[in-house]
Order: C-alpha cells, then sequence, then structure tokens
C-alpha cells in the first residue's frame, strides 16, 4: 500500500465512522432525536475522532520513522570503501541508490531479476523507463537497492495491518460507546480544545526548535571565531587565507553586513510607508466604493509578483536608470546600488502597508467619525485627529510587517545590490545584506565543520535577534496608544 492510497483509505474510513456514528445515534432513538443528549452530527463526530485520530497519528510515525529505518537500511549494506567517505559523498551515493530503487519499481518481476543478477546493465535498463543515471553504477548500489525495496514492502505491510487493526479496535469501541445518553457533544469540544492546544504547541516548539538549532551551531562557530572579530569586525571575507598564518579561518565582520541591511531596509520603508500610507488613508476615506474596488486589488498585485522578478526589474531598469541620470549630475552613481535595492524593495512591500493600514482604517468605529463630524471637524482634521491616532496601533504592525518583510528579502539585494560587503554611509555604492551572505555561505557542498558555514547560523541568530527586537518594542507601541481608547 503506497502512501497515496494509504491517506486516501483513511479519509475513506473517518467518512464512514461519521456516516456510521450519525445513523446509528439515529437509529438507538427510533429516528427521535429529541432524545439524544447530543445532536446526531456530534454522534458521528465522534465516531471520526475515535476512528481518524489513531489512524492519523499511525500514519505521521510512518512517515517519520520509515525514511530514518530504510536510510540505516542502506548504510549498514554500504561496503568499508564508501563508509570511509565523507559524509557528503555518502549522501551522493546513498540518493544514488535511492534512484536506483525508484527506477527498480518500474521494472516488471522478470526485468528486475535481471538487473539484479547483473544479466541486465542497469543503467541502461533505467534509462528505457525515463530514470538516467550516472555513468559510475556499482554492483553493490543494485544489491542495496533491493534491499531496500525489500524493507520496503515489509514496512508498508505493517503499516497497512496496523492501520487496519487501529480502525477496527475504533469501530468496535464507537460500537461499543454508542448510547442514547453519550456526551457526544462535549466529547468532541474537548477533542476540538486538544487539538488547538496541540497545534499551539507546535507553533511555538516549531520556534524553539529553530532557535536552538541555530544556537547550538552558532555557539561552535563562537569556539573557532571570537565575538570580538564577529560583531565589531568591519572586513568580510570568509575566503582561507594563508595556510599556517593567524587569519587562516578568514575575517567575518558583521557591520558591514548589518549596515547594507539597515540601509535598505530604511529606504525601502520611506518609499513604502508614505506611498502605502496615504493611499490607504484615501482608498479608506475619499475614494468611492468603484474607485476602492478596482484601485485595492490593481495594488494587492504587486505582493503577488514574484520577488525575482522585481530584481530584475532593478538590474534592467531602475540600476541604469539612476546611474544614467547621476552621470547628468555628474554623480558617480553605481547600477548596483543601496539606493536600487531599496526603492525597487519599498515598491515590493506598499501593499503590505496600503492594504492592512486600509483594513485597520477601515475598522475603526463610526461613531469616532461621527462624533468629530458632528462637532464642526473638518474630514481632513477628523482623519488627522481622531481616526489616525485610533488606527496607529495597527498601523505600527502593518509597518512592522513590511520591515520583516524588507529585512528578510534576498533575490532583489542580490540583483539589485550585488553581493560585495562595503561599509558605507553612501547609498549610490554597492552593499550586501546579511541574508544574501547566509545564502552564499551555505550553497554548494559544503560541511558544517567549518567557520566559514558555521558563519551562517550566527548571522542568522543575529537577524533573529534583531527581528524579536523589533517585535517588543512594536508591541510595547501598540500597548501604549491602545490604552487610550479602550
Amino acid at each position: 500500500m503506497t502512501t497515496g492510497l494509504a491517506l486516501t483509505v483513511i479519509v475513506v474510513l473517518i467518512c464512514a465512522a461519521y456516516l456510521y456514528g450519525r445513523l446509528r445515534a439515529v437509529q438507538l432513538v427510533g429516528g427521535n432525536v429529541r432524545k439524544l443528549h447530543s445532536r446526531p452530527v456530534y454522534h458521528g463526530s465522534f465516531s471520526a475522532i475515535i476512528v481518524g485520530a489513531p489512524l492519523i497519528v499511525i500514519m505521521l510515525f510512518w512517515m517519520i520513522a520509515e525514511p530514518i529505518y530504510l536510510n540505516s537500511v542502506i548504510r549498514d549494506r554500504l561496503p568499508d570503501s564508501v563508509t570511509a567517505l565523507t559524509a557528503s559523498e555518502r549522501g551522493l551515493i546513498e540518493s544514488q541508490i535511492q534512484s536506483i530503487a525508484r527506477g527498480l519499481t518500474l521494472l516488471d518481476a522478470q526485468e528486475r531479476g535481471q538487473v539484479s543478477s547483473g544479466l541486465v546493465d542497469a543503467r541502461a535498463a533505467l534509462a528505457e523507463k525515463g530514470v538516467p543515471l550516472g555513468s559510475d553504477v556499482q554492483p553493490y548500489m543494485v544489491a542495496v537497492a533491493d534491499a531496500y525495496l525489500a524493507r520496503q514492502a515489509v514496512s508498508r505491510i505493517v503499516r497497512a495491518v496496523a492501520l487496519a487493526l487501529a480502525a477496527l479496535l475504533g469501530f468496535l469501541y464507537v460500537f461499543r460507546m454508542m448510547s442514547v445518553g453519550l456526551r457526544a457533544r462535549n466529547l468532541v469540544e474537548t477533542a476540538i480544545r486538544i487539538g488547538l492546544i496541540i497545534a499551539s504547541s507546535i507553533a511555538i516548539l516549531t520556534t524553539l526548535g529553530i532557535v536552538l538549532s541555530m544556537l547550538s551551531e552558532t555557539i561552535r562557530f563562537f569556539k573557532m571565531v571570537p565575538l570580538s572579530n564577529f560583531f565589531l569586525g568591519t572586513v568580510w571575507d570568509p575566503r582561507f587565507a594563508n595556510v599556517g598564518s593567524a587569519t587562516e579561518i578568514g575575517q567575518y565582520g558583521l557591520l558591514p553586513l548589518l549596515w547594507g541591511t539597515v540601509m535598505i531596509s530604511l529606504i525601502a520603508l520611506m518609499v513604502a510607508v508614505p506611498i502605502g500610507l496615504f493611499s490607504a488613508i484615501y482608498m479608506a476615506e475619499y475614494a468611492s466604493s468603484r474607485v476602492r474596488n478596482t484601485a485595492k486589488p490593481l495594488l494587492e498585485i504587486l505582493a503577488g509578483i514574484p520577488t525575482i522578478v522585481y530584481g530584475f526589474f532593478a538590474l534592467v531598469t531602475v540600476g541604469p536608470f539612476f546611474r544614467d541620470f547621476g552621470a547628468t549630475l555628474g554623480l558617480d552613481v553605481s547600477a548596483r546600488s543601496a539606493l536600487t535595492a531599496g526603492m525597487v524593495m519599498g515598491i515590493m512591500i506598499i501593499p503590505f502597508v496600503s492594504s492592512l493600514s486600509d483594513d485597520i482604517i477601515t475598522a475603526v468605529p463610526h461613531a469616532m467619525r461621527d462624533g468629530s463630524l458632528a462637532l464642526g471637524a473638518t474630514k481632513s482634521e477628523t482623519i488627522r485627529r481622531v481616526i489616525f491616532p485610533a488606527a496607529l496601533p495597527g498601523i505600527v504592525g502593518a509597518v512592522l510587517l513590511a520591515a520583516s518583510r524588507a529585512i528578510g528579502e534576498t533575490m532583489i539585494v542580490v540583483l539589485a545590490a550585488g553581493v560585495a560587503p562595503n561599509l558605507t554611509a553612501n547609498p549610490l555604492e554597492a552593499v550586501t545584506t546579511v541574508t544574501v551572505k547566509i545564502v552564499s555561505q551555505l550553497t554548494g557542498d559544503t560541511e558544517f565543520t567549518s567557520p566559514q558555514t558555521l558563519v551562517a547560523f550566527a548571522l542568522g541568530l543575529t537577524l533573529f535577534t534583531m527581528t524579536l527586537i523589533l517585535n517588543i518594542y512594536a508591541l510595547y507601541i501598540v500597548r501604549k496608544y491602545r490604552e487610550q481608547y479602550d
């Protein structure tokens, strides 16, 4: 039973359990549902939860545990010459074995037997089925792939038996528990509350796991590179220097990357916040319904454009325009600069400010507008002195979201500002950001044992801390101004 088929069977069993529970409840009271403690829909939901919850847990367990078990099967059968290789080289061989195993499933029994016995070349046989492999397919790879498929078949049989047994026990339990006085509604609401708690816990634990994973690798990095060199360094050069010298591990100054991130984000916010906020005020307070219904979707299209498209737009159009315009003024403007990246990024995040601010301004109670206008204030005075202060906490949240989006952007910076770390206050020069260097340090065939790779985790943790401080400050602003309107 494949994973797709197993999921389909689980959905069918859950639907069947729901129908069975509902019909069983109606049957117990002879059709007079008023005698039931809970409505039939709750009895059906109770049955679906009792039958479906164990099936979902078993399926999730198998989806996590089966790949780990099958990978151990591959590793245990690799020859000693392969186990002596580096982790990245072994990973490539294990991936190739998995590709061979997927290809063998496309062959019939006779063809698979010929390939396994060596009578037919595995690479040629799988190429005919549309599974191209490299020229270095070794006989042991086919043997390991055979063992992989055999253990996978056993695993799927055991999974099917476990699912069938769990479904049977679930239906038996529902049959035994179903009665006229069953408090199905209470049990269903309890199950829903538990599900919500689990969902909240997953979100919290995921955040905690991300932080701990970054923290552990960051600690390893700082065992190789001093804290002062990272946080106070002004030179970013992670390449290996002269072997045997004191600078062999390279230089990892954060300040050029941090300043580039701040500069580009500030330029983007200076573009996005005024335009987005003014457009939100116009659409919420001045525009007619026809204009609003047309302009708002058109404005939100900007949020759906891929960032790579913005990057090409900056590289091909905006950057050369600033360069040529600067040349007419006698300024030396680089085609790739912080100004180019910031301007294009600001255009990209306008919908974040505009759409959210529009919704927040619209949500301000009409009684506040009517009271201000009744006291003789003009519409502009009402907006400035009543509506805008009331909506300020939400607007701060919108600006914060836009700032977080700007800080985390990568593709626009790569194409519009370059990848060269440059500690400069001139926005007309090329700079780069923290996110760009995180990508560059983790790109390629790298191992997590050298400071050149581990520095990406230190950069990620620094960026996370910056965003956390920004969120805490924004929360303080929101609470401070919200108290005036409670």
